[in-house]
């Protein structure tokens, strides 16, 4: 008889617990992948209200990776709830030689399946002349570009899709050969003055909570 109690209670856990696994986790999915791409931009020229405001732009760096969530076709909802980009970014060492890492992961929420849509990240000006000591962006100030995408915290599809790299092999930031470097941070998109432009382009973001 309590054999046949535990047997069922056992069931009963392993039905509950399978019916609050949410719909995106218990399909497997797939996340396409393009290689980064990185560009020196200006800071937006914003008119306000008055005339007196006289300044020059400065220059940022912006990488941005495209990538498309694939889910099967059993999968019914046009959305997963999260996509978690973690993003690793080598650049020269503001204290001497060789490179330090910097790293910024980004959540996006409601993000289309079968969409192609965008993360970046960026380099303010003040970071800029931080690591070159010059105003002026520079390319070559990045050394390596990388990262790990996640669909609802899950890695899917095993390894395939889910990294990219500007050079390097896939994994590069694990090696141990580079320090972190906080420093200096990587912004996204949300947390510099391009928030508000070409909004349909990118996933997204999840505004922490305060």
């Amino acid at each position: 008889m309590k054999k046949t109690t535990m047997k069922s209670l056992l069931s009963l856990m392993a039905v509950t617990a399978m019916a609050t696994i949410s719909p995106a986790l218990a399909q497997a999915g797939k996340v396409a992948a393009s290689d980064p791409k990185f560009d020196t931009i200006e800071s937006p020229m914003v008119g306000g209200n008055t005339g007196r405001k006289n300044w020059k732009p400065k220059e940022w760096l912006e990488a941005e990776v495209k990538f498309k969530v694939e889910m099967p076709k059993s999968y019914k909802q046009h959305f997963v709830d999260e996509v978690t980009v973690r993003w690793f970014v080598a650049v020269d060492n503001p204290k001497g030689k060789g490179y330090v890492l910097l790293e910024k992961e980004v959540t996006h929420v409601n993000v289309p399946v079968g969409e192609e849509v965008y993360s970046s990240v960026y380099l303010s000006p003040s970071a800029i002349k931080r690591i070159t000591g010059k105003d002026r962006a520079s390319k070559g100030a990045i050394s390596h570009i990388g990262g790990e995408i996640s669909v609802n915290g899950t890695s899917v599809d095993g390894d395939k899709g889910r990294y990219f790299t500007s050079k390097g092999k896939i994994g590069w930031w694990t090696s141990g050969k580079l320090s972190r470097y906080d420093a200096i941070p990587l912004l996204n998109k949300n947390e510099t003055p391009f928030a508000f432009l070409w909004w349909d382009r990118y996933a997204e973001i999840r505004n922490e909570r305060r």
